[in-house]
């Protein structure tokens, strides 16, 4: 998986390697991994600490990419990262012993396994591009569909009605709409209803359409944030119920997404099938 990798050079693997390798940097992101979206607050509280000493490895962890925060309100959530493991796990398990890829696997692992607490998906990438040209892939027909293979018809204003297409289906519903919409800083908008014909199209089975039918409709927020010669791009899709399946499939669909349109915008060319 290049495109995860190639954004770490070696001092931001430094970096990862330096704040996992404090016990208590590596308690928080344990407490971050039972229940994701804590405030600092309750990080303190969990984990018996003081607050100053909290503050402090939070920064290292957010300099690693490890921790990646989002502001609720007055309320600044913390979630976990897993992108630096996963590029640490592609580009440099094979050049360790096997106890040492065993423990680093282990550690990737947990960090992928969905928290029991806070069931929103929360995802960090850095892609060398402009916010207005990350923006464009975003919002653009001739860029979705070559790294995620759908289309929005909108005029992206907020409160605008939202029309999907996706395999050939349009999907339309008065509660598609924008949320939010600041071009080339943040997008919001709410996800699609899920019917017989874009089940089919997609093939899925009854049974899963007939569980995501019962579920509320959750939203997904794109944060823009340039960041010297690249773009932070946080993604947060929430609103969804206890145990969703939408939770779970989306869990397992954006990081592909990303790492495809990630591709597209470094190279002109979108991921081979498959390997995202």
């Amino acid at each position: 998986m290049q495109p995860q990798g190639c954004m770490f050079g070696m001092g931001k693997m430094d970096e990862v390697f330096k704040a996992l390798a404090d016990v208590s940097r590596r308690r928080l992101l344990d407490s971050l991994n039972a229940r994701n979206g804590q405030t600092l607050r309750e990080l303190c509280a969990g984990l018996d600490m003081a607050r100053q000493s909290v503050s402090k490895h939070l920064a290292v962890l957010e300099a690693a990419d490890l921790v990646t925060t989002v502001w609720r309100g007055r309320e600044k959530l913390h979630y976990l990262n897993a992108v630096p493991i996963n590029a640490i796990a592609d580009r440099w398990m094979s050049r360790f012993d096997r106890e040492r890829a065993r423990a680093l696997a282990d550690l990737k692992n947990a960090l992928e396994q969905e928290p029991m607490g806070n069931p929103e998906f929360v995802y960090t990438t850095y892609i060398r591009t402009t916010p207005e040209r990350l923006w464009q892939a975003l919002t653009d027909p001739g860029f979705t569909r070559r790294y995620w293979g759908l289309s929005f018809d909108t005029d992206w204003r907020a409160g605008a009605p939202m029309t999907w297409h996706q395999g050939g289906v349009a999907i339309a519903d008065p509660e598609q709409v924008v949320i939010e919409s600041e071009p080339g800083r943040r997008l919001s908008y709410t996800w699609h209803s899920f019917t017989p014909e874009w089940a089919e199209a997609v093939g899925l089975g009854e049974d899963v359409l007939a569980r995501l039918k019962t579920e509320r409709r959750s939203r997904v927020t794109f944060e823009i944030e340039p960041v010297g010669e690249t773009v932070k791009l946080t993604v947060v899709h929430d609103g969804f119920d206890p145990g969703s399946t939408v939770r779970e499939m989306v869990g397992e669909g954006w990081p592909q997404v990303l790492s495809a349109l990630k591709t597209l915008l470094e190279t002109g060319e979108p991921l081979p099938a498959g390997s995202a």
